[in-house]
């Protein structure tokens, strides 16, 4: 059984619902045998001013996927959802994004797949959430990922219940 955090991003067409369907799609998933969720944040966009503010999100989940199985099916789930990828605009606007940042203590670089995320570090939209659900978080290297976080400039807005 393996413990992965997945951060999870919309800005487009309800975020916040956006969110959570996918967040129970992750639940619906036979091999994946518990998951937690983060409060949900809104963070401005990272990479692509010209767009809405996100809504973001970590959920924690145990699996018996495969790092690369469960990236599978996190993209299989953004597809359902309508994702649409843009070459022109890597982080433009989108109805969901699910990224695989951590599984276990695994580090990989692969052509489909990097553990940690490679640019995890520098958002305060994934390290926000992520210290809520593990606030002793490390990396497999030894960084201090609340460290990483008091060094970034921007934080996030957590938002209450029912806010979009």
């Amino acid at each position: 059984m393996a413990e992965a955090y997945i951060g999870l991003g919309a800005n487009l067409d309800q975020p916040r619902q956006q969110l959570c369907v996918a967040i129970e799609r992750l639940r619906q998933q036979p091999a994946v045998l518990a998951l937690r969720c983060s409060s949900f944040y809104r963070s401005a966009p990272w990479g692509d001013a010209d767009q809405p503010p996100f809504v973001n999100a970590v959920a924690v989940v145990e699996t018996t996927l495969t790092p690369l199985a469960l990236l599978e099916v996190c993209q299989q789930i953004e597809q359902a959802l309508g994702r649409v990828r843009d070459p022109e605009r890597p982080w433009g606007p989108r109805r969901v994004d699910l990224d695989l940042l951590l599984y276990d203590k695994a580090v990989m670089a692969t052509e489909r797949l990097t553990l940690p995320h490679p640019w995890m570090t520098r958002r305060a939209f994934v390290l926000q959430p992520l210290l809520e659900l593990w606030p002793g978080a490390r990396l497999p290297d030894g960084t201090v990922l609340a460290d990483a976080l008091a060094a970034l400039p921007e934080r996030c807005t957590p938002l209450p219940d029912g806010a979009a």
